[in-house]
């Protein structure tokens, strides 16, 4: 994975070099879990987990033609994860099929002593996410277009997928409403990131107790054993350490912070007047940018909602363009209502079996 979780955009590690798309390997996988991304698509492995803290389970999973669950915060445990920002943190599934996906959600979802957060998923995780795989879960569906993040600056032929994602969805029996628009979306949504992965890094480093080579950020910044591409983020957090910066504002969760409380209240709002069970949008208004493209990287709309709502999001293969490359439609639902989204998901991709494999990784052969 991209170093730190620190890039939604490209997967660099200092020790294995850059991570290519396997649809087209002069393209980026996305990040930060692009690892997983390529591998699970390139059928390295049957299933994967990713980290989403924007981006990294839903981007990797668009640009790799992969289904990624990032369910609501405090759905599953973040225990054990190497924070990027532990208060948007959340594990997942990236996997071929909204039902590996679903299998793989039924394992990981429920409460843990060891984060106190999944107390919220208290009496909100049915007995099995398999149930909700309905052909005909779109059926008496209703289903709100975001414009205000599908328009902005998108790809022509993102935006060609993205017109007929919403035809197939009016085809497999859902009403679709367009647009569908958020009061005061920008100015809610401004301001949701909280600087405080140093102070998460260096809590996790000290519960691993004394046998691990580093102890907080400060000794990773003097090893340099890092990539030169995450170090102006590394001198970012270490010159609040050493100059002592006050944040703004507390960083709570987003069942506690007014701020992030708000911006779900407001869409969730929207929703319940209009009858909406999801609201989509493309997961990506831009394909997978070329390796070395700086100016490529630009159409990535997953870090607006969920991360800072808690919400749940997920993206499903949309389709491909320009040379085989990948695009991904992303369903947004009420909080740990996963169950619909899984209906919407599943409804979709048996309907319109996009997803296809790289010609330059054929599937495994049984012998």
């Amino acid at each position: 994975m991209a170093e730190w979780a620190f890039s939604p955009k490209v997967t660099i590690s200092s020790i294995a070099g850059e991570t290519r798309n396997p649809y087209n390997l002069e393209h980026v996988p996305a990040g930060s879990s692009g690892g997983t991304g390529a591998a699970v698509a390139a059928n390295f492995g049957l299933v994967g987990l990713g980290t989403d803290t924007g981006n990294s389970i839903r981007g990797p999973s668009s640009h790799n033609a992969l289904v990624g669950f990032r369910s609501t915060l405090g759905l599953t445990s973040r225990h054990g994860i190497i924070p990027l920002y532990l208060r948007n943190d959340v594990g997942g599934p990236m996997t071929r099929t909204v039902a590996d996906a679903a299998r793989i959600l039924e394992v990981i979802a429920g409460p843990d002593p060891n984060d106190a957060l999944t107390k919220y998923s208290e009496g909100k995780v049915p007995e099995n996410y398999r149930q909700f795989l309905d052909k005909d879960g779109l059926k008496g569906a209703r289903i709100g277009v975001l414009r205000i993040l599908s328009d902005v600056d998108p790809d022509p032929q993102v935006t060609t997928l993205f017109e007929q994602a919403i035809a197939d969805l009016r085809e497999l029996g859902a009403e679709v409403l367009d647009p569908v628009d958020i009061p005061q979306f920008d100015s809610l949504r401004r301001g949701q990131w909280c600087p405080v992965f140093h102070d998460d890094l260096n809590e996790y480093l000290a519960d691993q107790g004394d046998n691990v080579p580093v102890k907080n950020l400060m000794e990773i910044m003097a090893s340099g054993k890092y990539s030169d591409y995450i170090k102006e983020d590394l001198d970012y957090f270490a010159g609040r350490l050493v100059n002592e910066e006050p944040l703004d504002r507390p960083c709570e969760s987003p069942f506690e912070d007014p701020k992030r409380i708000a911006f779900r209240e407001a869409i969730v709002t929207v929703m319940d007047s209009l009858d909406l069970g999801a609201i989509i949008y493309p997961s990506w208004n831009h394909p997978p940018a070329k390796i070395g493209d700086t100016e490529g990287y630009k159409g990535d709309n997953s870090q607006v909602i969920a991360p800072h709502t808690g919400q749940p999001a997920f993206t499903v293969p949309m389709g491909y363009t320009y040379d085989d490359l990948p695009a991904g439609l992303q369903f947004v639902g009420r909080m740990f209502d996963e169950p619909t989204l899984i209906r919407y998901a599943y409804a979709y991709e048996q309907g319109t079996k996009h997803r296809k494999t790289p010609v330059l990784f054929p599937k495994l052969e049984e012998k």
